[in-house]
């Protein structure tokens, strides 16, 4: 089957360039290796993103129907690519408000992420249920855990690197408007509690330590008269903008620290420093930064702008920042760590809620590395015109302890007509190690995680 494009449509930044959805489901094999794949890339990189289909419109880039694409790589050889739309019960027509006014939690587009925990996969999206998938990208059906889950999962989970456990939150419009939950190490849940919040917000993101969860109290919030828009959310001066500390041994009482306004998408990595202070590292955006990357999304704002850039673009998005909050003081300290606009931070996920020495983001046609200690940086170029994929840290065997032994996994859109790459480069120096030649142009689109053979789910084949 030959794979086909969406028409352009509306002049919209969410449905077009990188962002223009494909229209089918395709499988290429034996995979045009450029370089040498490294031997330890056993396993699946797994990617998901949205992609509304043929003649859609979905008002907001966060409200198409989420498509995963996948690349099976074993021994030194990309044995496969596919992509398949998750195949939720919206994608199937069902409404996410029903006629009596309930909601219907599996009637989501799961869209923004895809994880491996215990022996599932499962694609996510902030809205509701996760849906599990297999290893081949087929949709099992969606997921409450037993039963026991009865809100909607952030896309954004956090899986302790020590004990296993999979520490998530959901929230929504009426309350409880924030809960916090725990999955056990084989994937029961086995906590769930709220979190007060004095209204429904937008709340993307959260964070870990070895001690404490840590929250983002921040001013994007539900606006009822906006009902009947894709995302019904705005900017609220009049709501503060706060961080919550959370002892995640303790009775969930959450120790409130207010920070300048601004609002965080995504969060590198957080952690105990020796002195008993909590230390976040994330991506902040600005009153008008929020108000450009949100516009470009598809999202309402008040007043709007003149121009917009792209999601990623040329002339907008956040900065990287760090905050300390100390316990002892009650007092938070704010830093910013370089002026140049990115995104989708990433760790080595074996360190996260601790220490970190490195993070690693994505700019405008290119990777960076942060030395977060030495306060430097360095960057892998992708070239005019692409727009790099969310950097995926895969650990190497026997790196002798040093945090960045391992690879990083983007995936690098070459634009309409020059297709798409899975970039493979050492995260130590950022050089090129490998590229794979996708056999079809992939979307720019969220997030991802590599899934590797020793560890996958028993869905996998």
């Amino acid at each position: 089957m030959k794979p086909t494009d969406h028409g352009t449509g509306p002049s919209k930044p969410y449905l077009l360039g990188h962002y223009a959805p494909v229209s089918d489901e395709t499988d290429g094999f034996d995979l045009k290796v450029t370089g040498t794949l490294p031997p330890d890339l056993n396993g699946r990189y797994l990617r998901n993103g949205p992609n509304p289909r043929p003649g859609e419109d979905p008002g907001h880039l966060f409200v198409g129907h989420g498509m995963l694409h996948g690349v099976r790589l074993r021994d030194g050889r990309a044995e496969w690519y596919r992509n398949r739309w998750v195949r939720t019960n919206k994608l199937a027509g069902a409404p996410y408000l029903r006629a009596d006014g309930t909601v219907d939690r599996t009637a989501v587009n799961a869209n923004t992420h895809v994880i491996a925990h215990a022996d599932k996969l499962l694609a996510l999206v902030e809205s509701g249920l996760p849906y599990e998938v297999t290893a081949e990208l087929e949709t099992v059906g969606p997921c409450d855990f037993g039963g026991r889950l009865t809100t909607a999962m952030t896309a954004h989970p956090k899986e302790d690197p020590v004990t296993g456990e999979l520490l998530f939150f959901g929230y929504g419009p009426t309350p409880p408007y924030v809960t916090y939950h725990r999955l056990s190490a084989a994937g029961e849940l086995v906590e769930s509690r709220e979190i007060p919040v004095p209204a429904g917000l937008m709340m993307h993101d959260f964070a870990i330590t070895e001690n404490h969860v840590v929250w983002l109290d921040l001013p994007v919030v539900f606006e009822p008269r906006l009902d009947g828009r894709s995302m019904p959310m705005r900017w609220d001066d009049d709501h503060g903008a706060r961080l919550g500390l959370m002892r995640r041994d303790g009775p969930g009482d959450v120790r409130w620290f207010d920070v300048d306004p601004c609002y965080v998408f995504h969060v590198g990595n957080a952690h105990e420093d020796a002195a008993g202070g909590v230390v976040l590292e994330a991506v902040r955006y600005s009153h008008e930064a929020y108000h450009r990357m949100w516009q470009a999304m598809g999202g309402h704002v008040e007043h709007p702008l003149a121009t917009t850039g792209w999601l990623l673009g040329e002339t907008q998005g956040g900065r990287l920042h760090r905050w300390r909050l100390d316990p002892a003081t009650g007092t938070v300290s704010e830093q910013a760590l370089d002026d140049r606009y990115v995104e989708l931070p990433t760790v080595n996920d074996d360190l996260t809620g601790r220490y970190s020495r490195y993070l690693y983001t994505v700019a405008e046609h290119a990777i960076l590395k942060y030395d977060t200690v030495a306060g430097t940086s360095r960057s892998f170029g992708t070239g005019p015109g692409t727009s790099p994929g969310e950097a995926i840290f895969v650990p190497a065997r026997g790196g002798d302890g040093e945090e960045d032994a391992g690879w990083l996994l983007s995936m690098v859109s070459h634009g309409m007509t020059q297709g798409s790459e899975l970039l493979v480069l050492d995260a130590g120096d950022l050089t090129r190690v490998a590229s794979v030649e996708m056999p079809r142009r992939v979307p720019a689109g969220i997030h991802g995680s590599w899934v590797a053979d020793e560890g996958r789910p028993t869905t996998a084949r």
